[in-house]
């Protein structure tokens, strides 16, 4: 079948991976058991040999709409036709202990709302991301698959039949009132135990508690102001893509999805990046999710910082379990989304010097230190050791906050977020009296001020620009009012917001309202083909404007306007991708938790901003 767009897929997951969900009822991306583990499901980015597991009407004209459980992550794919409406719920159970039997479950249970649809169904795993041939068998109560030292199996009161590929299919019959239930387990290096007997164990009970579970977390949720629903679906997005067992928090669940449809702009975002993460906690603490906050300080010191190594960079990025992540390669066998090779997983990134991650790390724990609890202080001296460390290093060049390719500049951001780290470390230390060397941070810290405001600034462009000595904009710097390194109204702030709104033509970043992270040609980054607007970035500038708008009315009216318009670009489900095409289409790994964050800042303080009007 053709690949669907990636803006047609949903999303489960249980706090350790996740699963994309097609309009069409087919699982075309899961991976068990762990964000990272190798694909089980891996048809979006092979169609053919990637593996997948449908549930769909056996019929030809078929209407379908999808939406999630209210205040869950229980998915709800209907299909509509002439013989009656079927409904398929997908979930994985959440709220139990790693023993039970339904902590590696994914549940797909079908109901016949109206007539009678006949239905089929294709499971047809493709083991490490379809490396390994595996041996499916028929079981009582389902089937089973064993690959590579590892077992799954597939429970159900449905009769299955043996199919091509190693696959397991069935078609039956639903009657209105009627449902049935596929249960996809996770058996690791055992063999299956029997299907269960009990329908409320197997099947009721796991969607009761996770019901429960998410409404129960959801309603924690302080946040009150407009763009509610959006903002809550954004929260819970978040909550999937924290890895529960750590506190670590992935970037996306997904790898290769590509930035340029046929293009090699594809990279691996299942792990957890310092800079996504941290940005993740301000998220977290605003909605007033503290727990999630604790996890990730958590995740920073048990996981983390055993790699911070006297006198060496930070690592950019980690695995779930705070390790090294692996080399990269490409899967050579796979043909990549929609043609777009390579499918590449490990990430490269993780052997770049990307400075500006200090600053996010600095910021997330002065405002968990403000807000959820105090840093201890064996924490505090790691982390003063790492402050002098950025006095000694923030004039080197590095590869910045896009990972470019091409070779290591002086990046303005990574000059800002260096300021950032030194000043949020005098604050914390200031704060509780706590000893270190605050002179000298001080000290560095101007001296990084004075230094981006006169070598980052283009006296040609009248804007901040991307690095030292270039002329190129850079959506980046959209940031300072955001972390306080410069008034939203001072003039130089205005200037470049007013340089960035242009079109790309006359030298800016902002087409319909959608901001490039960088101009689109030429391009710093060192890659080949053209890329979409940058999400995050979009969310970025409705911020900046916001806070310039408290002084400028007609810029708050444009930061509401490109923000309810920015919000008409997510799925119809409320997700999104890293990017956007310039025919509107999602582009990059799926959702991304960048671009959800960064909406959930946004609507915040524009709630905030216009409340006070």
């Amino acid at each position: 079948m053709p690949y669907m767009p990636i803006e047609d897929y949903g999303i489960i997951g249980n706090m350790r991976t996740v699963a994309l969900v097609g309009m069409n009822g087919s699982i075309d991306w899961y991976c068990s058991p762990n964000f990272d583990s190798p694909s089980v499901f891996g048809a979006l980015l092979d169609d053919g040999k990637g593996g997948r597991f449908q549930i769909a009407p056996v019929a030809g004209e078929v209407r379908r709409k999808q939406f999630y459980w209210p205040s869950t992550n229980i998915l709800v794919t209907r299909f509509s036709h002439e013989d009656g409406i079927v409904e398929v719920e997908d979930f994985m159970p959440v709220g139990f202990a790693p023993e039970s039997r339904s902590y590696h479950q994914l549940h797909r249970r079908v109901r016949c709302v109206r007539g009678a649809v006949r239905l089929r169904a294709v499971c047809r795993p493709a083991f490490d991301y379809g490396r390994h041939a595996h041996e499916a068998q028929l079981v009582d109560g389902g089937a089973s698959f064993h690959a590579n030292n590892l077992h799954f199996s597939l429970s159900t009161q449905v009769p299955l039949q043996l199919g091509e590929q190693g696959a397991v299919t069935t078609e039956f019959v639903l009657e209105e009132g009627q449902s049935r239930t596929f249960i996809f387990q996770f058996d690791g290096q055992r063999r299956p135990e029997a299907a269960p007997v009990s329908e409320r164990e197997a099947e009721e009970e796991p969607f009761q508690r996770t019901v429960k579970f998410w409404q129960d977390w959801l309603g924690k949720c302080t946040y009150r102001g407009r763009w509610r629903e959006r903002v809550e679906r954004s929260a819970l997005v978040l909550k999937l893509l924290t890895f529960e067992p750590t506190g670590g928090i992935i970037a996306a669940p997904t790898t290769s999805l590509p930035e340029v449809i046929g293009g090699s702009r594809n990279w691996d975002y299942r792990f957890a990046w310092i800079r996504d993460a941290a940005f993740t906690v301000y998220a977290f603490v605003r909605l007033g999710f503290t727990e999630e906050a604790a996890g990730f300080v958590n995740w920073l010191e048990r996981y983390v910082d055993k790699h911070d190594r006297a006198g060496q960079p930070l690592p950019t990025v980690f695995t779930i379990y705070g390790e090294p992540v692996a080399a990269e390669e490409s899967l050579s066998h796979w043909e990549g989304y929609r043609g777009s090779a390579p499918v590449r997983i490990g990430n490269a990134a993780s052997d770049q010097y990307q400075a500006d991650i200090y600053g996010e790390l600095m910021d997330s724990l002065y405002l968990y230190n403000k807000y959820v609890g105090p840093i201890s202080y064996d924490f505090w001296v790691r982390l003063r050791r790492r402050l002098d460390w950025v006095c000694a290093n923030w004039q080197a060049p590095d590869e910045g906050i896009w990972e470019v390719r091409s070779g290591r500049q002086n990046f303005v951001y990574s000059k800002l977020m260096n300021w950032v780290a030194l000043d949020r470390g005098i604050r914390l230390a200031n704060q509780r009296a706590f000893p270190g060397d605050v002179q000298r941070w001080i000290r560095e810290r101007d001296a990084i001020y004075e230094e981006v405001m006169t070598r980052g600034w283009s006296e040609t462009r009248h804007a901040f620009t991307q690095y030292y000595g270039s002329e190129d904009l850079d959506a980046s710097v959209l940031i300072m009012p955001l972390v306080f390194f410069m008034a939203p109204t001072d003039p130089r702030m205005c200037s470049t917001l007013k340089a960035i709104l242009e079109n790309p033509r006359a030298g800016g970043l902002v087409s319909d309202g959608l901001v490039y992270r960088y101009p689109p040609q030429p391009r710093v980054d060192g890659l080949p083909g053209e890329e979409g607007t940058f999400n995050i970035c979009t969310f970025w500038l409705v911020e900046a404007l916001t806070r310039a708008g408290r002084a400028n009315p007609a810029w708050l009216d444009e930061a509401r306007l490109l923000f309810e318009r920015m919000l008409g670009y997510a799925n119809h489900l409320g997700l999104y991708a890293e990017q956007t095409s310039a025919q509107g289409q999602a582009l990059g790994n799926f959702p991304q938790a960048f671009t959800h964050l960064a909406l959930i800042s946004a609507a915040f303080n524009l709630d905030r901003t216009l409340g006070s009007k």
